[in-house]
């Protein structure tokens, strides 16, 4: 914190001389010999001026230069943390990679390896709610199955399907899977952690473990002792000389590799302290990317508001200011409770002002009527779950800010594609925006889903026809006949249902197919 103590506005500080200039010429002029000695002797000077009592008393000089010191050095913008600007999320994004190699379906932790990782997937996703996760696969080779989505259920069914027996290559290529969570991360334009649930690490992975961008988190699942591989037909996996296979945790492997390159390694428990750990960890990484990119510093001079308030109230003195201010809290004690404190509110604080401390405070309804600024209008709207109303209020501004905020409320009431149109406003205008991009994505996924499920409903097979008609004539049976079945084979193939481990399988074998090409 003291590292990163410094001044946003540090030119400000020259006006510190002023305060210096003050103190000095005010000691001058309180110096009675001084202005004296150049008319009386010095010996006679001594016994002419009489000091005084010797009590202290606060001059007007020393309050004057401690409120310009403060203000002055309130203007300058002290800071020493960051702040997140409104509707940037504060959970940085997960690719979780699940080793399906065929040791995962060692049987020493039960049910399986594989089976506990998938439970941890789950246990992990649930912890980030409205954070985006994917999820890679690989073991000979590496591959996509879900990208980054914030759909638990979506997550939580692909999860479920991952299996050893649609990988289409043996093998634990860890360097393929960090190198694919890399790219995906890249694409996206967002810095996240990549979390491996794996028995073992690829010895070549060190390299990409130790240049990777994003923060990497081991989850080692296995036991020292090990285990045997179960197989799909209940028998167990053996070796070339017939022996059963036994893969070990090589616990101690792990812990090198943590040590060297940097990786945080932990091993699978039977309560949810892992995922917690896990948690803990993708946090930790988002608030390191926080504190090094991004998001801007928070002044906090405001807070040099108290010494200078304090200071200002040794300058009150019986007279006209002391009888105004009397007669004005009169005329707000005659008034009722509420509209005495609007009263008092309006005196000192303009309505935006008052709109940011029931913000604040979480009345974002109250906000929402207080503020007379459009962007902050739309804001307490948007808290408030008003997203129309935030809409509206967003739009009186013509600022990528707004566009993207726009984007944000429109979302939330499910017009996608309007809110497409408002990030690629915001880019429009600001394009180097990594936040609009992610958010652009996702839109775009949305309005493609959506699509996809209108032509669904569109073409669904179990509707019934409104109208039957026979062809009598003869003439055009064949004809007839060659419609029905067209008709029936289209039917056939839209009441096809494959299961997403089918789906994977065949996507991942094409996949290995044109890399190995």
């Amino acid at each position: 914190m003291i590292a990163d103590f410094h001044f946003i506005r540090p030119w400000v500080l020259v006006l510190l001389l002023l305060p210096i200039l003050i103190l000095w010429l005010a000691a001058r002029s309180q110096d009675v010999r001084s202005q004296w000695k150049a008319i009386i002797a010095p010996h006679l000077l001594d016994s002419l001026v009489v000091d005084g009592s010797g009590v202290a008393k606060v001059r007007p000089s020393w309050l004057l230069a401690v409120m310009l010191a403060s203000g002055t050095i309130g203007a300058a913008g002290p800071t020493w943390q960051r702040e997140a600007p409104p509707f940037v999320e504060d959970t940085a994004p997960l690719v979780i990679a699940v080793n399906l190699s065929q040791s995962m379906d060692a049987i020493d932790v039960t049910p399986s390896r594989l089976e506990r990782a998938k439970l941890k997937i789950k246990d992990v996703v649930a912890t980030r709610s409205g954070a985006r996760t994917a999820i890679i696969a690989y073991a000979g080779t590496a591959h996509l199955v879900l990208p980054l989505t914030e759909d638990a259920a979506l997550l939580g069914a692909y999860s479920d399907a991952l299996a050893t027996r649609i990988m289409p290559k043996p093998g634990n290529d860890t360097v393929a899977a960090l190198e694919l969570a890399d790219g995906l991360l890249d694409k996206e334009g967002v810095m996240g952690t990549v979390l491996l649930l794996t028995d073992g690490v690829d010895a070549d992975a060190r390299t990409i473990l130790s240049a990777g961008r994003s923060g990497i988190v081991i989850l080692g699942i296995g036991t020292a002792q090990g285990g045997p591989v179960k197989t799909t037909d209940g028998g167990f996996a053996t070796d070339p000389s017939g022996a059963r296979l036994f893969p070990k945790l090589d616990v101690s492997a792990l812990e090198a590799i943590g040590r060297e390159t940097g990786a945080a390694v932990a091993t699978l428990t039977d309560d949810d302290a892992d995922v917690r750990w896990i948690a803990q960890r993708v946090a930790r990484n988002f608030a390191q990317k926080q504190a090094t990119e991004g998001d801007r510093w928070q002044d906090l001079g405001w807070w040099l508001v108290l010494p200078v308030a304090a200071a200002m109230a040794f300058s009150f003195r019986k007279g006209w200011v002391v009888k105004t201010g009397a007669l004005l809290m009169a005329l707000n004690c005659s008034s009722p409770d509420s509209a005495r404190a609007d009263a008092l509110l309006d005196m000192w604080l303009t309505s935006d002002q008052q709109g940011r401390i029931a913000y604040e405070r979480g009345d974002y309804n109250g906000a929402a009527s207080l503020f007379t600024d459009p962007v902050w209008k739309g804001v307490a709207y948007y808290r408030s779950g008003k997203f129309q109303e935030a809409v509206d209020a967003f739009a009186a501004v013509e600022t990528a800010e707004s566009w993207y905020n726009q984007g944000n409320a429109l979302l939330h009431m499910n017009e996608y594609q309007q809110a497409v149109d408002a990030y690629e406003k915001a880019l429009g205008i600001r394009p180097d925006w990594i936040d609009a991009k992610a958010n652009l994505s996702v839109a775009r996924q949305l309005v493609k889903k959506q699509k996809d499920k209108e032509d669904e409903q569109g073409g669904d097979p179990s509707q019934q026809p409104d109208k039957i008609e026979f062809d009598d004539k003869g003439k055009q049976g064949k004809e007839g006949r060659m419609e029905l079945a067209e008709q029936t084979s289209e039917m056939w193939m839209k009441n096809i249902v494959v299961s997403p481990a089918d789906l994977m399988a065949r996507k991942f074998s094409i996949e290995a197919g044109r890399t190995s090409r």
